[in-house]
Protein backbone atom coordinates (compact mmCIF):
# COMPACT_ATOMS: atom_id res chain seq x y z
CA UNK A 1 0.00 0.00 0.00
CA UNK A 2 1.48 3.35 -1.00
CA UNK A 3 1.34 6.49 1.15
CA UNK A 4 -1.49 8.12 -0.82
CA UNK A 5 -3.69 5.04 -0.41
CA UNK A 6 -2.96 4.76 3.32
CA UNK A 7 -3.62 8.44 4.00
CA UNK A 8 -6.80 8.37 1.94
CA UNK A 9 -8.18 5.32 3.76
CA UNK A 10 -7.30 6.86 7.15
CA UNK A 11 -9.00 10.15 6.30
CA UNK A 12 -12.00 8.46 4.66
CA UNK A 13 -12.71 6.22 7.64
CA UNK A 14 -12.19 9.11 10.07
CA UNK A 15 -14.68 11.29 8.19
CA UNK A 16 -17.28 8.52 8.09
CA UNK A 17 -16.98 8.43 11.88
CA UNK A 18 -17.03 12.23 12.24
CA UNK A 19 -19.92 12.60 9.80
CA UNK A 20 -22.08 10.03 11.54
CA UNK A 21 -21.34 11.64 14.90
CA UNK A 22 -22.79 14.90 13.61
CA UNK A 23 -26.16 13.15 13.53
CA UNK A 24 -26.03 10.96 16.64
CA UNK A 25 -23.59 12.34 19.21
CA UNK A 26 -24.86 14.49 22.09
CA UNK A 27 -21.29 15.77 22.50
CA UNK A 28 -21.22 17.03 18.90
CA UNK A 29 -24.65 18.64 19.30
CA UNK A 30 -23.31 20.48 22.37
CA UNK A 31 -20.10 21.45 20.54
CA UNK A 32 -22.01 23.04 17.65
CA UNK A 33 -24.06 24.96 20.23
CA UNK A 34 -20.80 26.13 21.81
CA UNK A 35 -19.49 27.22 18.40
CA UNK A 36 -22.68 29.23 17.89
CA UNK A 37 -23.47 27.15 14.78
CA UNK A 38 -26.21 24.69 15.77
CA UNK A 39 -27.90 24.97 12.36
CA UNK A 40 -24.67 23.93 10.56
CA UNK A 41 -24.25 20.56 12.33
CA UNK A 42 -26.21 18.39 9.89
CA UNK A 43 -24.75 20.15 6.86
CA UNK A 44 -21.28 19.55 8.27
CA UNK A 45 -22.14 15.88 8.79
CA UNK A 46 -23.33 15.51 5.20
CA UNK A 47 -20.24 17.29 3.88
CA UNK A 48 -17.99 15.02 5.95
CA UNK A 49 -19.79 11.88 4.74
CA UNK A 50 -19.73 13.11 1.15
CA UNK A 51 -16.05 13.90 1.43
CA UNK A 52 -15.31 10.48 2.88
CA UNK A 53 -17.24 8.80 0.07
CA UNK A 54 -15.45 10.94 -2.49
CA UNK A 55 -12.06 10.00 -1.05
CA UNK A 56 -12.72 6.27 -1.03
CA UNK A 57 -14.51 6.09 -4.38
CA UNK A 58 -12.08 8.50 -5.98
CA UNK A 59 -9.10 6.44 -4.86
CA UNK A 60 -10.24 3.58 -7.08
CA UNK A 61 -12.42 5.14 -9.77
CA UNK A 62 -11.65 8.82 -10.38
CA UNK A 63 -8.59 10.87 -9.59
CA UNK A 64 -10.63 14.04 -10.15
CA UNK A 65 -13.14 12.91 -7.51
CA UNK A 66 -10.29 12.06 -5.12
CA UNK A 67 -8.70 15.47 -5.63
CA UNK A 68 -12.03 17.31 -5.27
CA UNK A 69 -13.02 15.43 -2.11
CA UNK A 70 -9.62 15.96 -0.48
CA UNK A 71 -9.59 19.66 -1.35
CA UNK A 72 -13.19 20.05 -0.13
CA UNK A 73 -12.33 18.41 3.20
CA UNK A 74 -9.26 20.65 3.44
CA UNK A 75 -11.53 23.70 3.08
CA UNK A 76 -14.08 22.31 5.56
CA UNK A 77 -11.42 21.58 8.17
CA UNK A 78 -9.75 24.95 7.63
CA UNK A 79 -13.11 26.58 8.31
CA UNK A 80 -13.47 24.40 11.42
CA UNK A 81 -10.03 25.47 12.61
CA UNK A 82 -10.90 29.14 12.10
CA UNK A 83 -14.15 28.69 14.05
CA UNK A 84 -12.19 27.10 16.91
CA UNK A 85 -9.74 30.00 16.97
CA UNK A 86 -12.58 32.53 16.75
CA UNK A 87 -14.25 31.10 19.87
CA UNK A 88 -10.84 31.19 21.55
CA UNK A 89 -10.21 27.46 21.88
CA UNK A 90 -6.54 26.78 22.51
CA UNK A 91 -4.35 25.12 19.87
CA UNK A 92 -4.65 21.67 21.51
CA UNK A 93 -8.46 21.78 21.27
CA UNK A 94 -8.19 23.17 17.73
CA UNK A 95 -5.51 20.75 16.56
CA UNK A 96 -7.75 17.94 15.18
CA UNK A 97 -9.25 20.29 12.60
CA UNK A 98 -5.79 21.65 11.77
CA UNK A 99 -4.29 18.16 11.42
CA UNK A 100 -7.12 16.95 9.19
CA UNK A 101 -6.89 20.13 7.09
CA UNK A 102 -3.18 19.49 6.51
CA UNK A 103 -3.77 15.76 5.91
CA UNK A 104 -6.38 16.42 3.23
CA UNK A 105 -4.28 19.15 1.64
CA UNK A 106 -1.46 16.60 1.43
CA UNK A 107 -3.82 14.07 -0.20
CA UNK A 108 -4.97 16.73 -2.69
CA UNK A 109 -1.40 17.78 -3.54
CA UNK A 110 -0.20 14.18 -3.91
CA UNK A 111 -3.21 13.38 -6.11
CA UNK A 112 -2.62 16.45 -8.25
CA UNK A 113 1.07 15.74 -8.74
CA UNK A 114 0.51 12.03 -9.38
CA UNK A 115 -2.39 12.28 -11.83
CA UNK A 116 -2.54 15.81 -13.25
CA UNK A 117 1.01 16.92 -13.89
CA UNK A 118 2.83 15.78 -16.99
CA UNK A 119 6.32 14.45 -16.52
CA UNK A 120 8.82 15.48 -19.15
CA UNK A 121 11.53 12.97 -19.96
Amino acid sequence: MDLLTALTWFSGIAFIYFGLNCFYSKFIVDEFERYGLPNQRKLTGWLQLSGAGGLLLGLYFSSLLLFSAAFGLFLLMTAGFIVRLKIKDNFIKSSPSFVFAVLNLLIAVKTYTKFFTATVE
